[in-house]
């Protein structure tokens, strides 16, 4: 029953998806940008506290129910642990109606070809059986596009669909993510490539089974509209990619039916140092902005 909810939450429900899935290398970053300074933690595990600290505060916020956030995507290690001795993941369901989903990806292989592929997931079928015990409803993985490079993107799209194949056959919907890099000279050329790509690996997804899109933000408006129409395609999903939120939200508006998946937009403006009552108003203020420019497409 939860299953079915959460289905018709993922695909038809206004709102967006948070991305609370900083890995190792990005999570001195983000506690950076949240007023935690290296010399807080002296062993990883530290570090991995202090940033579940900070997931457990925005997710038990007022503001960060399913009324708004459609889903949130998680680090496994968040996926272990607890919000009031409640699983991350039964907690953001029953407490705060948001859909849980998992970052399952280990990172990224070297540059070839214009593309960074994913690194080899070798224990990836038991953290799908993990992650579907514990109530999750969905992956994310995450590659790279940094050049309009037929050969590469192709690779780089094959490889998201052929792990995405094996994230379905154990019940879960994969995110597909292969990410343009927002910097480079040729990305609307990269995205043409980019969304024929998708277009035809679509046809290796069973009739009865659908995959969800995490998409950068395009040069051209509804350059992903034949995407978001697609029916092995649940939602598509925007990623800010180093955006503003302010850009981020701006650009959003220009397509029909993507949706936001923020990740340092969303928390941009938030600190340790702030009062729950100031945190709070500084997180309700960015989820109206994300939800609207999520709503406006």
């Amino acid at each position: 029953m939860a299953i079915q909810k959460m289905t018709e939450q993922a695909a038809q429900k206004a709102g967006f998806v948070a991305a609370l899935d900083q890995s190792g290398g990005s999570t001195p970053k983000a506690l950076k940008l949240y007023g935690v300074e290296s010399d807080a933690w002296s062993s990883e595990e530290e570090m991995f506290g202090l940033i579940h600290d900070m997931r457990a505060r925005i997710v038990k916020s007022p503001a960060f129910t399913g009324d708004k956030v459609m889903g949130a995507i998680l680090f496994e290690r968040t996926m272990d642990g607890e919000i009031d001795g409640i699983p991350t993941a039964q907690y953001l369901w029953e407490k705060r109606g948001v859909v849980p989903f998992l970052k399952v990806d280990k990172g990224l292989a070297e540059e070839v070809n214009g593309v960074q592929l994913m690194n080899p997931m070798p224990e990836l079928d038991s953290l799908l059986e993990r992650a579907a015990k514990k109530g999750v409803f969905g992956t994310k993985m995450r590659s790279v596009i940094h050049a309009a490079n037929a050969e590469g993107i192709a690779a780089n799209v094959a490889q998201q669909f052929q792990v995405g194949l094996q994230i379905l056959g154990h019940g879960l919907v994969p995110i597909i993510e292969p990410e343009v890099n927002i910097t480079i000279s040729d990305k609307a050329e990269a995205e043409d490539i980019l969304a024929a790509e998708i277009t035809k690996q679509l046809d290796t997804v069973p009739a009865d089974k659908q995959v969800m899109l995490k998409l950068s933000l395009p040069e051209k408006a509804n350059q992903y509209k034949s995407l978001v129409e697609h029916p092995r395609v649940m939602r598509v999903v925007a990623l800010s990619g180093g955006y503003s939120r302010e850009e981020a939200n701006r650009r959003l508006c220009q397509n029909t039916g993507m949706i936001a998946s923020f990740s340092r937009a969303l928390t941009e403006g938030l600190s340790a140092q702030q009062s729950d009552p100031e945190f709070d108003t500084v997180l309700a203020s960015t989820i109206d902005s994300i939800f609207d420019a999520s709503c406006a497409g």
